[in-house]
């Protein structure tokens, strides 16, 4: 059995949690997430925690126990304090700006990158080589920070690029001239 699944989410002060059949959904001061089981997990609050229990002993059952859980954990948090993902642009003419709900990035290509950004998610821009995605879900926070790097990652050689504040570059050595 999971030891994941086992343990129950405790719900913090200032967050509410209601179960409605398979659906969950999770209020607090940044927001509102809802989340639906599967059928082969069951969900219930109790004593100011949420508890998840599997139904049947399916592999897929098992394999979404603790899976569920950590889902219903990263709402809670979501919720209470937020996510947050900070990017780092390095590299000469390489910049970012804000219009509106897209961002700009001008990443040594021929041509600006546009991106627009997903509701939920809020973008800043300091000082136009830093730039910090922060929202309520976890992944989709993840996933915006993953594709504004995964237009141009930080190369070993310069370190060129858009990398994560706590990334660390492995630096090459150029070619030996003789």
């Amino acid at each position: 059995m999971s030891r994941i699944g086992k343990q129950p989410v405790l719900i913090p002060g200032g967050v509410t949690a209601e179960v409605n059949g398979q659906t969950i959904t999770v209020k607090g001061a940044k927001g509102e997430c809802t989340y639906t089981a599967p059928r082969c997990v069951a969900l219930s609050v109790e004593d100011n925690a949420v508890m998840v229990s599997r139904t049947d002993e399916s592999k897929f059952g098992k394999a979404m126990f603790g899976t569920v859980r950590s889902l219903v954990n990263n709402m809670v948090v979501g919720v209470s304090q937020g996510y947050k993902k900070d990017l780092i642009i390095e590299g000469v003419g390489y910049k970012a700006v804000m219009k509106g709900q897209e961002i700009v990035l001008s990443l040594g290509f021929s041509h600006d990158i546009n991106y627009s950004i997903p509701d939920g998610i809020k973008v800043d821009v300091k000082d136009s080589t830093k730039v910090s995605v922060e929202g309520i879900d976890k992944q989709l926070v993840g996933q915006v920070a993953a594709r504004i790097r995964d237009y141009s990652p930080a190369e070993p050689y310069k370190g060129k690029g858009v990398r994560y504040s706590d990334e660390q570059v492995r630096r090459k050595e150029g070619k030996a001239v003789a």
